[in-house]
C-alpha cells in the first residue's frame, strides 16, 4: 500500500487532495472531485482504461493508453479503495454466465445509452456514451459497480453476481456477435440499415428495368408487322 499511496501523491494529489478528499481552488472551481467513496472498483475502471489521470482537468475523460502498468494500476486500486467505503473490486466470470438473461439485462438497463449494438450514444448536456467494443471484461463489471460519469450505480441490490456476470459476458458477445440475418453494414442500427437495404434494392430495379429497356427496343410499328 506504501507503493499506492507514493503513486496516488506525485500523480493524482493534485487534483484529488492527498486523502482523496477533492481539490476546490480559491475561485470556487472544483479542480478534482472526492474520490474517497470511488472504491476499488471505481478506481480500477479509470485507471485502466486511461481515463485517469486526466492530462487537462477540464476536459472530458476518455478512453486512451493506460499510463501505468498493470503492477502500478494494483497499487493504486488498493490504495484508493482503503481512502473509504466505496465498491470493492468485482470477481466476473463470463465462460458460465447466462448470455440469454444477459442480453435481456443489457436492453432493459444498457442500451438506451449504448445503443443495442453497444456503439455508444449522445446523452444529455452533451455528454456521450462510450461504444462498448473496447471494454474488457473487468472493465466493464467495474463501470457497473461505479457508475463512472452519468452511468448509474448497479450495486449488488440492482445486479446480482449472476446477473453482473450475465451482462459482461453479453458485453463481450456484442464485440463480435453471429450475423443471422446477414451482412450486419456495420450494426449502425435497424434504420440506417433498412435505408441502405431499401436504397440498394430501388437502385439494383430501376437498374435492372433500364437494362432490360436497352435489350428490347422499341421498333416502328411497320417494321414489326412488314407493312408498308
Amino acid at each position: 500500500r506504501a507503493r499506492g499511496r507514493e503513486l496516488f501523491l506525485t500523480g493524482c494529489s493534485s487534483c484529488h487532495g492527498p486523502r482523496g478528499e477533492g481539490v476546490t481552488t480559491s475561485d470556487g472551481a472544483v479542480r478534482g472531485p472526492s474520490i474517497v467513496e470511488s472504491g476499488e472498483a471505481g478506481a480500477y475502471f479509470q485507471l485502466s482504461t486511461g481515463r485517469m489521470p486526466l492530462g487537462n482537468n477540464t476536459g472530458t475523460p476518455s478512453r486512451k493508453r493506460p499510463a501505468y502498468g498493470a503492477e502500478d494500476i494494483a497499487a493504486l486500486v488498493d490504495y484508493v479503495g482503503a481512502l473509504g467505503d466505496g465498491p470493492q473490486l468485482p470477481m466476473v466470470d463470463v465462460a458460465n454466465a447466462d448470455l440469454s438473461e444477459g442480453g435481456e439485462l443489457y436492453l432493459a438497463n444498457c442500451a438506451a445509452c449504448h445503443s443495442a449494438s453497444g456503439a455508444g450514444g449522445a446523452l444529455s448536456y452533451g455528454g456521450a456514451a462510450p461504444g462498448l467494443s473496447r471494454a474488457e471484461p473487468l472493465e466493464v463489471a467495474t463501470a457497473l459497480r461505479s457508475g463512472p460519469g452519468q452511468m448509474p450505480v448497479f450495486g449488488p441490490e440492482e445486479l446480482d453476481q449472476g446477473e453482473l456476470d450475465a451482462v459482461t459476458s453479453y458485453v463481450q458477445y456484442l464485440r463480435d456477435p453471429e450475423d443471422r440475418g446477414g451482412l450486419p453494414i456495420g450494426r449502425t442500427g435497424p434504420v440506417p440499415e433498412g435505408f441502405v437495404a431499401l436504397t440498394l434494392g430501388i437502385g439494383s430495379l430501376l437498374a435492372a428495368v433500364a437494362w432490360i429497356g436497352t435489350r428490347s427496343p422499341l421498333r416502328p410499328h411497320g417494321e414489326e408487322t412488314g407493312d408498308a
